[in-house]
C-alpha cells in the first residue's frame, strides 16, 4: 500500500504505509517522510513499525535529529502505533512521549482515529 494524502479536519496529512521502507537514518526521514510531505501535507503520520529501533533508544540521537528536521521544515511528525514495549524498555522515552504530546510539533498516537481527534481539537 503506498503512502496516502488524506485530510482530517481540514489538515492535509501524509499517512505513510506500514509496509514502506524502514526509516533508519536522518536521510531516510528526509527522503521518505519530509520529501513525501511536499505533496502539500502539513502533518506526516508514520507507523512506529517503520522506525528503526534506534529511534526509540534516545541515546542514539536519531529521534532528536529527525524531530528537529520536522521542526526546521515546519512540518508535524506523528508516530502512530503501540509503543508499549519501547516505553517499557526506556526510562527516558515515556517523558519524551508525554512532553511531545503536550506540544504541537510531534505527537505519539495509537492510530489514525486518535490523530484525527487531536487535529479536531486544535482547529
Amino acid at each position: 500500500m503506498p503512502d496516502l494524502l488524506a485530510e482530517h479536519h481540514g489538515v492535509p496529512v501524509l499517512v505513510c504505509a506500514a509496509d514502506g521502507p524502514p526509516v533508519a537514518t536522518v536521510q531516510d526521514a528526509l527522503d521518505q517522510l519530509i520529501g513525501g510531505a511536499f505533496q502539500d501535507a502539513e502533518v506526516v503520520a508514520v507507523p512506529a513499525a517503520r522506525l528503526d529501533p534506534s529511534f526509540f533508544d534516545l541515546s542514539s540521537g536519531l529521534a532528536g535529529a529527525i524531530m528537529q528536521k520536522f521542526v526546521n521544515y515546519r512540518l508535524h511528525l506523528v508516530v502512530m502505533g503501540d509503543l508499549t514495549e519501547q516505553l517499557r524498555a526506556s526510562a527516558a522515552l515515556p517523558d519524551l512521549v508525554r512532553e511531545s504530546n503536550e506540544g504541537r510539533h510531534v505527537w505519539f498516537v495509537a492510530d489514525i482515529d486518535e490523530l484525527a481527534a487531536r487535529l479536531g481539537q486544535t482547529r
